[in-house]
This record gives structure tokens, C-alpha cells and sequence, in this order.
């Protein structure tokens, strides 16, 4: 792709009507309020009003986007939909009639494509449930009615899958080759995106896409210029006024901007005339139709209520009248504040002990009977991955003055990480649960016999930190991460009562769930042999 598509910059906030100032309050809103933005983007006119940054993070680093990947298939669909290879009245057992039952389903016969784009569809499929190594289109159609389709609204996510499942049956291809030529190359994406698949190397659809922030603006900017960039129609523009309208009724949630309104894939917001693309611990494109502008955050923020209140008491105020010259109040440099690093500490005289042996763990049970083997990489990263890795095994530490080299082995994989010991990073590339990542990590001792180790996969939202306890041969890992594991099981655990009828059953449940960091995160056990 050799044409520019590249967003223009403006020369300063004030240049396209944004107050530099109140840029600056918001970032400082983001640090009073303890929101670890990763990034953000303004655009206002077509042209970007501020881009930064929080290190390690960075422009050409893609970034995992939760549900915002809903926003993509919507738009597959909707080229779909234009080429009339499929229609929104589209029954979908007519696509799959192998799963037609030999006894007649009404709600089935009922279930259109329109219902899925709309989280309408009735099937009700577990938040929790296991995706390795399952027939993915199979357990859909398996799942039990929660209401009849059009009847009712529930969030679940694979009806998003189902959408790029249709994709695959109408057009021959997965959904990233299908929008290639009709979004990610008019976009002048100069790379392909990397999408999680289920086990048939489909794309999971609801989850799993990864691009920059650069790259979701373009998506963002593109859907608030009514389908149009770089001066050429690239979504067509019916769609767009369809897909992110005010389509069905959705007050299944307490949460302001998780109730006014669900389009296809899109979420309407109670700030007026407005909508957004919308992925797990924040992760936003928000269109302010009123005010030509769209601003874009990735984040790890758990509540995101929380960090929509943060982002919407900042506007509408951060537009102003433009200005062409610079106003002598405009703020500079506005930046994100670094992520903490593990200080330089002592050394440990027991590294000569340990540089080079292999310490070998054994495998829990309870974990693996569940499915949540232990890995290096978070839960909130793998839990809804065909490959959760998992069962961290044959660790062997090496020193050298201001690093520590941690390899390992893992399921199927095997890995090496540098880790900085003297204050900064060290970058590493790895690959666990079948993805690339590149991480971000440093180390430090804790004190002569505890060791700890941060590891941050940098196109994820999460951190893992374990800490090595060492008694003569015998040692102790405990894991942690960030955001903590129990900060997202108090988030998510409504969805425990929605799965399990019986009240006294769910109240069990429930308090279980509340104690999922010491059930997933416990010690392992090893030995150096």
C-alpha cells in the first residue's frame, strides 16, 4: 500500500476546536481517578488534536480490543449485506440446515441474522464457557433459549461469532481476507490484523481482534464520516446510519451507557447524539456526531462505567470555536504519566545457587480438570481462547549484572524472556496460546530468597507478576496480575446468577466465584532438580 491514508495532524488542539487545556484535564482526571489509559486519540475536523501514549505502549504496537472487534464484523456483515450475498431477514438455520433439528424449533425457524447483529437472537451461551478444542457453531445452536428471538436483549458474544461464521458460509473467506480489499486496505492499514480464531482458524468475531490505536481511528473516523475516508466511500453510508442507530431496546445493565440503545454491534451512549465501538476493560471509539470529532482510548480499566464518567465530564466543553493561531494559554506535551517498573534492588547471593538448574513444577489438578491451567499469561488474556496455554514447567533463571534471563516451558511452547534488574525493561518476544506477543518485563529481589518477575505482554491489557520463594531446593511460585483477578471476578460475577437458576445454587456460586484469584492464581510447588 503505497498511498498516504495516514490521518492528518493538526499543528495544535486549538487549530480544530479542542481545548488543549481540558485535554490536559482529562489526562490528569485519568491518574486522580486510578484509570491506566494505554493510549488516546482525539480527532476533531478530520484532523488529530492530541495522540499519546503511556511507555511501554506505543503507536506501532497493536493491542487486543475485546469486544470493539463486534464493530468489525458488523461492518464484514454489512458489506455483506450490500452485495446481497446475505440479508438482515435471513433465517439462520437456512445457512447451516445441518443443524436443523428433526423436531421443528420455532425460535429457531425465527432466528435472523437481523436478531444476531442486535444481541436479540435468544440463545444464551455462557460467558464461562470452554472454547478449546469445541465445534463452536455446534454449541450455539446446542445452548438453551433465554427468550425467543426479538423478544428480548442479552449481550453475549457469540452471536458475533455466528455473524463471522455467516461470513465464511456466504463468501468462501474468513472475515480479515473478506475485509482486506473493502476496509483495511482503504483505510491504508499497511499490515495484516491478527485475529483469535476457534479451532477451525475462524475468527472468534466478538473478541480477539488486535490493531493499533492508529488503526482504530481510521475505523472510527471512517464510521463518523458516514463510511467516507480519504475522500472515498469506503462502508457504505446506509449501513453506517443503520448499524450504529438506536436499533433495539437494551436495559439489561445498571451501567447509564450500557442501556440508551444497541445497533449492530454498536452501542449508543446517553451523551446526546453519540455512539461507540466498546471492548472489555475499555477499550473505546466514540463518534460525537453533533461535533464532527471521535475520540479513541485502549485501556485496562475492569469498570468501564468508570472510565466512560471520566472520559464524558471532560466533554462537551473540550470543543471550543477554532483558532488560527495558537493561544498563548495552549498546554504542550501533554503525556501520559510511565508505567511503574520494578526498582533496582540487592542482589541475591543465592543466584550463583540457582543460575542455570532446572526448577520443576508439578501440575495442579483442580486447574487443569477446569480448563484454567496456570500460564504466564493473565486470565483475562486467554479465558476465552481456543489455546489457554497454561501449566508453567522447567523454569530456569540466569544472572548477568543487570539481568536476569527467566525460560520456561509452557503447554506446547517454550520461551525466554530478558528481564531488566537495574530499573528499566527489557523487551522479549514470545509466543503462548498461540499468539505473538512482545514483552515488557524487569525484575527485582524482594529480599534474599524471594525473587519477583513482571512480565506485561504489551498487545494485551494485563501484567503477570509471579514471585519465586526460595527454601534450599524446594520452591514456592505465586502468580498475581493487573488489573487483579479479583478485581474482574467482582465485575463479571451478575453473570454467575444468570446461568444458574436455582437462587440458593447461584448464592453459592457466586461467593465461589468471588474467590476465583485463590482458586486460579494459588501457589505452585516445585523443586530445583
Amino acid at each position: 500500500m503505497t498511498e498516504n491514508k495516514a490521518i492528518p495532524r493538526a499543528d495544535f488542539p486549538e487549530q480544530v476546536g479542542i481545548s488543549s487545556n481540558e485535554l490536559a484535564a482529562l489526562i490528569s482526571d485519568f491518574d486522580s481517578s486510578n484509570i491506566e489509559v494505554h493510549s488516546v486519540m482525539l480527532i476533531r475536523h478530520g484532523k488529530v488534536a492530541c495522540e499519546c501514549y503511556r511507555h511501554p505502549y506505543n503507536r506501532n504496537s497493536p493491542h487486543t480490543m475485546y469486544s470493539v472487534s463486534k464493530s468489525y464484523v458488523s461492518v464484514a456483515m454489512g458489506f455483506a449485506i450490500d452485495e446481497g450475498l446475505v440479508s438482515l431477514d435471513t433465517k439462520v438455520i437456512d445457512i447451516f440446515p445441518e443443524y436443523r433439528p428433526k423436531k421443528p424449533d420455532e425460535n429457531l425457524e425465527k432466528m435472523t441474522v437481523y436478531h444476531l447483529l442486535t444481541m436479540s437472537a435468544g440463545k444464551d451461551v455462557s460467558v464461562m464457557s470452554n472454547k478449546s478444542g469445541s465445534n463452536w457453531v455446534k454449541d450455539f445452536f446446542a445452548s438453551k433459549w433465554g427468550y425467543a428471538p426479538g423478544e428480548g436483549w442479552k449481550y453475549i458474544s457469540e452471536n458475533t461469532y455466528m455473524c463471522s461464521a455467516i461470513i465464511k458460509k456466504v463468501t468462501g473467506m474468513g472475515v480479515i481476507d473478506y475485509l482486506t480489499p473493502r476496509l483495511f486496505e482503504p483505510l491504508g492499514y499497511d499490515r495484516r490484523p491478527f485475529w483469535e480464531t476457534d479451532s477451525e482458524g475462524l475468527e472468534a468475531g466478538g473478541w480477539g481482534l488486535f490493531v493499533t490505536t492508529d488503526e482504530l481511528a481510521r475505523f472510527t473516523l471512517c464510521l463518523q464520516q458516514k463510511g467516507m475516508y480519504a475522500g472515498k466511500q469506503v462502508i457504505p453510508a446506509w449501513y453506517v446510519e443503520e448499524a450504529t442507530k438506536k436499533q433495539v431496546e437494551n436495559q439489561g445493565y445498571e451501567d447509564i451507557d450500557a442501556r440508551v440503545g444497541y445497533g449492530y454491534f454498536f452501542w449508543r451512549n446517553a451523551f446526546e447524539n453519540s455512539y461507540r465501538c466498546d471492548g472489555m476493560f475499555s477499550q473505546f471509539g466514540i463518534v460525537f456526531e453533533d461535533y464532527d470529532a471521535c475520540f479513541i482510548m485502549t485501556c485496562s480499566e475492569v469498570v468501564e462505567q468508570k472510565a466512560r464518567d471520566c472520559v464524558f465530564r471532560h466533554f462537551p466543553q473540550m470543543f471550543i470555536d477554532a483558532a488560527e493561531t495558537k493561544p498563548e494559554n495552549s498546554q504542550e506535551n501533554i503525556e501520559l504519566s510511565l508505567l511503574p517498573v520494578l526498582p533496582e534492588t540487592p542482589r541475591s547471593v543465592i543466584e550463583e545457587f540457582i543460575k542455570g538448574r532446572i526448577i520443576h513444577f508439578n501440575k495442579n489438578p483442580l486447574l487443569n480438570t477446569a480448563g484454567f491451567p496456570l500460564s504466564m499469561l493473565p486470565l483475562a488474556v486467554v479465558y476465552m481462547s481456543t489455546d489457554r496455554a497454561g501449566n508453567i514447567n522447567n523454569i530456569v533463571l540466569d544472572f548477568s549484572e543487570n539481568e536476569c534471563t527467566m525460560t520456561w516451558d509452557e503447554d506446547r511452547a517454550h520461551n525466554t524472556i530478558v528481564c531488566g534488574m537495574d530499573g528499566k525493561e527489557r523487551y522479549s518476544k514470545i509466543r503462548l496460546g498461540g499468539i505473538d506477543f512482545t514483552a515488557v518485563s524487569s525484575a527485582a529481589w524482594q529480599s534474599d530468597s524471594e525473587l519477583e518477575i513482571r512480565m506485561r505482554p504489551l498487545e494485551s491489557v494485563c501484567e503477570r507478576r509471579i514471585v519465586l520463594k526460595f527454601a534450599g531446593k524446594n520452591v514456592t511460585l505465586k502468580p498475581s496480575s493487573r488489573p487483579p483477578l479479583s478485581a474482574i471476578a467482582d465485575n463479571i460475577k451478575g453473570e454467575v446468577r444468570n446461568f444458574i437458576p436455582i437462587e440458593k445454587l447461584a448464592e453459592i456460586g457466586e461467593k465461589a466465584f468471588m474467590k476465583l484469584d485463590m482458586i486460579v492464581e494459588g501457589p505452585m510447588h516445585g523443586k530445583i532438580i
